[in-house]
């Protein structure tokens, strides 16, 4: 069995990575150490390399048909990892997530129709159906005593009108890493059902559960589930291979299939560019051990994390993720306002996080935290942050 190295450490600097190359842009200081952008430090697995690689060695990049074997490789991942037994005809490529929910938007919904997200979420859940000047209803998780989030019904009931006909659900959530259990995503899906309302299950972190728990993927739990679901997955997260587009849908109605993949068909939305088969067919293949190897060092980065702040910066409570290298971190302790946060992390400890503020209202207080790094350079932010506090703290 191979043994991956996930201690490497790889200067990703001058590459045109979002992560380091846009630094200066986004908090005004190129020097920062970076752990804010959802994707990885480790190496993008050797066989996807070479996958590549060996496609690169014929001198033509011309265009490309899709491989025979694309959707059925994608089918018996979905079925071995997550036992939903989907067909072929249910896949279509997507050029990215994002984009995707701005195509179902404009697919489905009319001008004067609305969007439900549950903040604190994902922020381009509310960027974008913005940016397609369609109204966005907020039903926001309730935060729990221990922390987590459950979804809030009564509130989903009383702020959902005729005009809404759209939700855009985090499966797993991103960014506190929740694993939705069978009973509420069957009761969303039941409400959302019952109102008409399509649901885009955005469940590209779907590989990448914890602990040994399990992912549910929405449209399983019911028949209503898949007669309400629009999917949203790829490798991209799991692999890190986030500059390979390689996302696809799953549409198991055959009405909303129909409709919706017509409007990828009529737009060349769903011609998958050349590399992007190649390594998903790659990566479900041949990326069982690698992820597996994956997974266990990042659930060693996040109790790194807990047991720090638990330690050294106890005002500081990270919740751990049932899914995901993303850890969201509860700053609420520190008593500082939503700009003190933000110059404590960037200004004070040089380090790049998402501010939670951006997640929504309920977020003001956190931030999020990338720990897809090798375990010195989670060690290193951590020793910055508590330096930085203590340094704030009167004398």
């Amino acid at each position: 069995m191979i043994e991956y190295n996930f201690d490497r450490q790889i200067d990703r600097r001058g590459t045109g990575a979002l992560k380091t190359d846009a630094l200066q842009a986004r908090y005004g200081n190129a020097d920062l150490l970076p752990l804010w952008v959802a994707d990885m430090d480790f190496e993008t697995p050797p066989f996807i390399i070479d996958a590549l690689r060996k496609r690169l060695e014929h001198p033509i990049l011309g265009y490309t048909i899709e491989p025979e074997d694309y959707w059925q490789v994608v089918k018996e991942w979905i079925w071995s990892h997550h036992g939903w037994n989907v067909e072929c005809e249910w896949l279509r490529y997507i050029p990215g997530i994002v984009k995707g929910i701005g195509m179902v938007i404009n697919a489905f919904l009319k001008p004067d129709e609305k969007v439900i997200i549950q903040p604190p979420v994902y922020h381009p859940f509310r960027l974008v159906p913005e940016g397609n000047h369609r109204e966005v209803v907020y039903n926001p998780l309730i935060e729990n005593s221990d922390g987590s989030y459950s979804m809030d019904f009564d509130n989903l009931e009383s702020v959902c009108d005729e005009k809404c006909r759209l939700l855009i659900l985090s499966n797993p959530h991103n960014p506190a890493g929740i694993l939705w259990d069978a009973d509420t995503l069957r009761r969303l899906a039941s409400f959302c059902h019952s109102h008409g309302i399509i649901v885009i299950s955005d469940e590209i972190h779907c590989d990448m559960a914890l602990w040994g728990l399990r992912h549910i993927p929405f449209a399983t739990v019911s028949p209503e589930a898949a007669a309400c679901s629009i999917t949203f997955a790829a490798p991209s997260k799991t692999f890190n291979i986030a500059g390979v587009v390689s996302s696809y849908s799953v549409v198991p109605n055959p009405e909303l299939r129909e409709r919706f993949y017509f409007y990828l068909k009529a737009n060349e939305y769903d011609d998958a560019p050349i590399f992007a088969p190649i390594a998903t067919i790659a990566a479900y293949k041949e990326g069982e051990e690698w992820r597996r190897q994956m997974l266990s060092y990042v659930e060693g980065n996040i109790e790194e994390v807990i047991s720090y702040c638990n330690d050294k910066i106890p005002s500081i409570k990270p919740l751990r993720p049932q899914a995901s290298f993303l850890v969201w971190l509860d700053c609420r302790g520190l008593g500082l306002s939503h700009d003190e946060l933000v110059d404590l992390f960037v200004r004070k400890a040089a380090l790049a996080l998402n501010d939670g503020a951006m997640f929504g209202e309920a977020g003001s207080g956190f931030m999020r935290l990338n720990v897809g790094c090798p375990r010195a350079t989670i060690r290193t932010a951590l020793e910055r942050l508590s330096a930085a506090i203590s340094g704030s703290l009167p004398a």
